[in-house]
């Protein structure tokens, strides 16, 4: 039996392009769309370290005027 993604490629590539679309829509909404880049996760450790140690303040003693 072949690859499951082998046999998604064979199927979508029968399809008509406007099908293909439909299907690559629906095929997004599995995907996450918020994953953290490694620089990400590199600052968010270094924010956590920063908590940890009493670095930050809150933002109510902000004067945000």
């Amino acid at each position: 039996m072949e690859a499951v993604a082998v046999q998604i490629n064979n199927m979508v590539a029968q399809l008509d392009e406007p099908e293909q679309f439909l299907v690559l829509e629906i095929l997004k909404r599995f995907l996450p769309d918020d994953v953290a880049t490694e620089d990400d996760l590199v600052n968010i450790a270094l924010a956590r370290d920063e908590y940890r140690r009493g670095e930050t303040i809150s933002a109510d003693a902000i004067n945000w005027d």
